[in-house]
Parts: structure tokens; sequence; C-alpha cells
């Protein structure tokens, strides 16, 4: 028997409780996984809060990361007490996921654990430190060096934003931070950030073009905000989108991409090539700061993930929050 966080559907509508089930209601895989920590993402919120149709059917374990100890493995690259992670592949959405103390998956969505990384770090970083690295990866890959000016990052409290800000600054990078929250400003300060600025000057709708302002961004806002980011970076400079916070729409205009050559790189996080994922994971565990990633990170029991899903998505968390999975 083990504990999980599960989604069912009551009446047409989204139901999350803690349920105590056995190990032979997991769904099918060919590696077994004790689980010990998991993280709370925004879509995890979105899914236990069932303000957003995120779970493809039920019940739905949710959690779309998780670190533990191979319990049993089908898998050629996987053996028993191996540590491994996983991030996205639909799991938590469409295969059960990583708010248990078991999950049950494909091992091609695995990776090895890092070695050093402990496992607890590992979820502090999750899909959203993981989503940040991508999005650095791809910007560097585009073009990107600390001598082609600063960069902003939007959403900047939230777990991607915030390990961004450290990740950028750690490279050399001039930073500016952009905030719903001002109050917050000497924390992003000391993460790394140069400036800050609030989120309100980015976030309605806004002019085709505007004054050239920063060389890159990482936006994991999306709608008013992601076209106003691309209106304001600079003649030949690059925006990455990793996220929809204010929404899917992109109310923009081709003005940046044709008439200052502008170009917006996608980010996806779920599908992945291991060998992309491996490449991600171990530059986490060389740049990232753990001191800082510490002060980013609070800590809860898998009884107090409902609760905390309905603070995240009210904009009241900072930065990240990992789960002992095998504390109830």
């Amino acid at each position: 028997m083990f504990n999980a966080i599960v989604i069912d559907n009551v009446e047409n509508a989204s139901q999350a409780s803690l349920q105590e089930l056995d190990d032979s209601q997991l769904p099918e895989g060919n590696v077994t996984v004790r689980v010990s920590h998991s993280t709370l993402n925004y879509k995890d919120a979105l899914c236990i809060t069932g303000r957003s149709p995120i779970a493809r059917r039920f019940p739905m374990v949710p959690g779309i990361d998780f670190v533990g100890v191979v319990e049993h493995s089908e898998h050629p690259l996987y053996s028993v007490g191996d540590a491994v992670l996983l991030n996205g592949w639909g799991v938590g959405e469409g295969h059960w996921g990583g708010l248990a103390q078991k999950a049950r998956v494909n091992g091609d969505w695995l990776i090895p654990l890092p070695e050093g990384m402990q496992p607890r770090h590992a979820m502090a970083i999750g899909t959203a430190g993981y989503t940040s690295m991508l999005s650095l990866i791809a910007l560097e890959r585009a073009g990107l060096t600390p001598q082609h000016g600063p960069v902003l990052v939007t959403g900047a409290n939230g777990g991607v934003g915030s390990i961004a800000i450290a990740l950028l600054a750690a490279g050399g990078y001039e930073v500016i931070a952009a905030t719903g929250r001002m109050q917050e400003q000497e924390h992003l300060i000391q993460l790394g950030a140069k400036e800050v600025i609030d989120r309100s000057t980015l976030s309605a709708p806004g002019k085709p073009l505007g004054k050239e302002r920063w060389a890159a961004a990482i936006d994991s806002v999306g709608s008013h905000t992601l076209a106003n980011v691309c209106a304001q970076t600079r003649a030949d400079g690059w925006v990455a989108a990793c996220g929809l916070a204010q929404g899917m729409d992109f109310p923009g205009s081709v003005a940046p991409f044709i008439l200052r050559g502008v170009s917006l790189l996608g980010i996806n996080s779920v599908t992945r090539p291991y060998a992309e994922r491996v490449v991600a994971w171990d530059r986490l565990q060389a740049e990232l700061d753990i001191g800082l990633l510490e002060k980013l990170t609070s800590d809860i029991s898998l009884a107090e993930v409902i609760g905390a899903a309905g603070d995240l998505l009210a904009g009241e968390v900072r930065g990240r929050v990992v789960i002992d999975t095998q504390q109830c």
C-alpha cells in the first residue's frame, strides 16, 4: 500500500483527495520507482484545483515531476536501487504522476539523478528549473552571450523566473526581472537581478514596436506580456517562450520579427530527447548555486499539497515547493 494525491471526477467536477492505494492499481510501465520527493508546479496546481482540464482520464495522480529509487525494472538502462528523476512526458496528465509514494512509468521517460545531486534539490529545481535551463541553452545556441546586453526574465518570483535569474546571473548576464510583487525586489536582487520592473508595464495591450530595451528574454507568462517583450527586444535579439501564466494567446504583431529580426524560440520541456535532458540536468548540477536554491525553497508534506495548490494559483507562493512524499 502507498499514499497518493488522487483526482477523481465527481459529478463532472475534479475532486482531489489524499488516498491509500494498492500496488496493483499502478498503471502500466516497465520501471517502478519509490518516490522520495516531488514538487508543485503551476500545471499540478491547475489539475488539483480543477481550474483547468489537465487530467485527461480519471482517476489521476497528479505531479509532472518526481525523484526516487528504482524498486523494479524491466528496462535495460535501470536496475533496482538506481536513483532516477522524471520531468514531463504527460505524467500527471494522462499517466499517473509523482505526487505519490510510488510511480510506475516507461523507463524511456527517466534519466539518472546527476551524480552529487541530492533528491530534494532535484525537486527544488523540478520542471521549473529544468525549463529555465532549456531556455538558457536555446538562447545560447542561437548566439546569445553576456556581451549582447541585458536579459529580461518575466514571472520573476515564480519557479521558472527565480531559477532563470540565478542561472543567468551565474553566467555573467545582466538580468532585468519583471514581477507583480515589487515588495520582493530585494529578494530578486539577491538572486542576481540588476534591475526590477513592474509587470504592469508589460501585461496590458501595447504597441507593435516599443523602445529597444533588452537583448533577449525568458518569458513564462505569454499573452500581452510576451507580445510586449518581443516589441521591446533589441534588433536581432531572442525571446524564449516557455510558459502561459497570463494566457495562451499571443496578441502581438509581426513587426518585431520582420523589422528588427527578433527570433522567438519555443521551449518544449515535456518531450525532450534523453541526451538533451541529461545535458540540461548536468548543467543545473554544475551551475546552479545550491545556497540560492535553498532560499527559493519551502518544504511540505503530501497531506499539505491540496491546500498549497490553491495558494500557488493565488500568487502567494514564492519560488519552489518541495514535497516529501514519505511524509503524510
